[in-house]
């Protein structure tokens, strides 16, 4: 323990900052090309699957077409959250008219929510909606965990359909739903505090054009001028796409801490895991979130820097330890070893 300890104070932070500093900078041209493609790829590839014959080659095919290129599209939630106040304007607009909205997750139920996970102050504690203990707890937590995602968009038509205008109707209800319904975590107890919110202050409007939409697909598949084969297909699409956020979400950290005292930076990034992989890495971890622990470290990189801080990293300090610790083989890799820990620990107490 002692080991470790010494490790994680030494870690050169002020080093690998200075390494990675001509880094910070976004470039628009690159979100704007990669989400426009994703997104107008997913979209086309589920047109395609509503007018091919079910279960042909073509159709399955533009299935798995939809579940990446969508799931990618959807993904720019976490840019967004990172993203500098004020900027990015339109990209946020557009992002959610053409992929937070149609998926029920506008850009809100991310802002504030996640800056907020990657305070040290609040990292690992029972204030972080994204952190749960998964490696002091029964393997079968996790099992759960990706098994809610089958429900996850009923969950999502609940949430925008019925509580949004009964909330308008019950002021009580209203908080409710806003501290308890209106956040993409992983932790249950998890309460949003009245002012988490960085850039999406027009959540109100975001929230009801949410109920817009939902409301209006419904109704034209009720009245036929939409095929009900729609719900089918956009449901098969968003569970497949939430269960691979939830793999990846599983295999992001070590989820080794109760919660009982906040970490520091260095013990942050130790927490998390960076798996450089592959091409194929990059579809179920995309916009650079094979490097979670180096974005852990930055959290103002932009993801289409995040491999080039990396490869600087691994250049200059990748003899140190802590470096070495939060590298994983793969998907698999990471996984088995949080399924390891969890199954030889004896479970965390409440």
């Amino acid at each position: 323990m002692a080991d470790h300890s010494d490790a994680v104070e030494s870690f050169p932070l002020y080093e690998a900052r200075a390494l990675v500093r001509d880094l910070m900078t976004p470039k628009p041209w690159i979100y704007w090309a990669d989400f426009l493609f994703h997104i107008s790829l997913g979209w086309s590839a589920l047109v395609i699957m509503l007018h091919t014959s079910w279960w042909s080659i073509w159709q399955v095919c533009a299935y798995f077409i939809a579940v990446i290129a969508f799931y990618r599209a959807a993904i720019f939630i976490h840019e967004l959250a990172h993203l500098a106040r004020g900027t990015f304007r339109l990209f946020r607009i557009v992002w959610n008219v053409t992929c937070g909205i149609p998926f029920m997750i506008p850009s809100f139920t991310y802002d504030g929510v996640h800056h907020d996970h990657h305070k040290p102050g609040v990292y690992g504690t029972a204030e972080d909606g994204e952190y749960l203990p998964f490696a002091r707890q029964r393997p079968a937590a996790m099992v759960g965990y990706v098994l809610l995602s089958v429900i996850l968009p009923l969950l999502l038509v609940m949430r925008f359909l019925v509580l949004t205008p009964l909330s308008y109707l019950i002021p009580a209800l209203r908080k409710v739903v806003w501290e308890r319904a209106s956040s993409l975590t992983i932790n249950p107890a998890y309460i949003r505090s009245r002012d988490a919110i960085r850039n999406d202050h027009d959540w109100r409007i975001q929230e009801f054009v949410t109920f817009l939409f939902v409301s209006v697909v419904i109704a034209s598949v009720i009245f036929g001028i939409l095929p009900y084969q729609l719900l089918l297909v956009w449901y098969s699409i968003a569970v497949t796409v939430f269960i691979l956020n939830s793999l990846r979400t599983l295999a992001a950290h070590a989820y080794r801490h109760s919660g009982a005292r906040s970490l520091t930076l260095a013990e942050q990034y130790l927490d998390s895991v960076n798996i450089p992989g592959n091409w194929f890495t990059s579809l179920w971890a995309p916009v650079g979130l094979r490097y979670h622990a180096t974005h852990h470290l930055f959290m103002s990189l932009p993801y289409h820097n995040l491999g080039e801080a990396q490869r600087r990293l691994s250049q200059k300090l990748g003899d140190h330890c802590l470096i070495l610790q939060t590298s994983r083989k793969g998907l698999w890799d990471a996984l088995k070893r949080i399924w390891r820990e969890a199954a030889a620990a004896k479970p965390a107490k409440e």
